[in-house]
């Protein structure tokens, strides 16, 4: 069996998926269509064209601008269940994604036409495709904290289906100490914590989420290895990481995928995960991300059999039901050998 056919068949998790960045060119003209938003594009075509990014904030940019497209609860559920129907083609068996409400309540949408459409097409896609899945609240780090604890806050009737909350958008000059307030309060609550940092932030956000922010799970981090008490700080503790190798590349955070990290992550003792991130706009889903790094870096199929176990340890399951899913990981690799 080729590497690519592993990796097809490999039950995995993903950790690190933004609902609102799995809007795909053709999605957005559908709901523009529906809803009778106008949008900047005159052609699937043109929008592909524009995810042309040289760093975060453009992207950010056209990703915001997307999201306006968004309007109702079946919007959210159409989103999302598109998004598990891409990822149950992958095969994978959980996914943890990440939704950004301010950037609809900012626009006037209730927080529940976002939370139920979202709620639904996870619901949808347990029963009809066998995907489980959490949802995660990020706040957007280039607002203030005030607005933060007020997303929180709108969420309450829905923290019982919430499992954690994380920390997105433009990193560079907005330091996880920002939100360190609200992270301590979403604790109190018993949320589980993650944040970005380490993209294009300096090996100092990485601290600053560990020390101040207190997260359970890193997004991104790949800043980490330019700093050797880091690593080994993220080794010893087994700090999970949600690493996205498309996103990189688009972004710019490394300039070819034969130079980037994950390999040295591994052989240094690092639990890192491989994610997709923004799919629709970084050119691939989590299979994609798999096969095209594995190629790049030469990844065996061991290591690739060790970054689904992580995808999963790392995840926000229970203990019974990660033993579950990682026992599907050793069956199959076991049938594959």
């Amino acid at each position: 069996m080729s590497l690519d056919a592993y990796i097809a068949g490999l039950p995995k998790a993903e950790l690190h998926l933004h609902i609102e960045g799995s809007l795909e060119p053709e999605q957005m003209f559908d709901f523009a269509r529906r809803n009778r938003v106008s949008i900047p594009f005159d052609s699937v075509e043109a929008v592909r064209a524009a995810y042309d990014f040289s760093n975060l904030q453009d992207f950010l940019d056209i990703y915001y601008a997307g999201a306006n497209v968004l309007l109702t609860e079946e919007d959210f559920h159409d989103l999302a269940f598109a998004y598990f129907r891409r990822a149950a083609a992958d095969n994978v068996r959980h996914a943890e994604i990440f939704f950004d409400p301010q950037t609809h309540t900012d626009r006037g949408l209730p927080f529940g036409v976002v939370a139920e459409g979202l709620l639904a097409g996870m619901k949808r896609a347990e029963r009809e495709l066998g995907v489980s899945s959490k949802l995660i609240l990020c706040f957007l780090r280039h607002l203030d904290e005030h607005a933060a604890f007020d997303a929180l806050h709108q969420a309450g009737p829905w923290l019982d289906r919430i499992a954690g909350v994380g920390l997105d958008s433009s990193e560079v000059g907005h330091p996880p100490s920002k939100f360190e307030r609200v992270f301590a309060r979403a604790r109190e609550m018993g949320l589980k914590l993650c944040a970005h940092a380490g993209e294009e932030g300096p090996p100092e956000y990485v601290r600053e989420a560990l020390d101040l922010l207190r997260i359970d799970r890193m997004d991104h981090g790949n800043r980490s290895m330019e700093d050797e008490a880091l690593i080994e700080r993220l080794a010893a503790s087994q700090m999970t990481l949600t690493v996205c190798p498309l996103s990189n590349l688009k972004l710019c955070v490394v300039k070819d995928l034969r130079d980037h990290p994950v390999p040295e992550m591994l052989r240094r003792g690092l639990h890192v995960t491989l994610n997709s991130d923004d799919p629709a706009y970084f050119g691939g889903y989590v299979n994609d991300n798999y096969r095209r790094l594995a190629e790049a870096v030469g990844l065996t199929r061991e290591q690739v059999t060790q970054l689904a176990r992580n995808s999963f340890e790392g995840s926000f399951l229970d203990e019974r039901e990660k033993a579950a899913r990682l026992a599907e990981v050793e069956v199959y690799a076991a049938k594959s050998g």
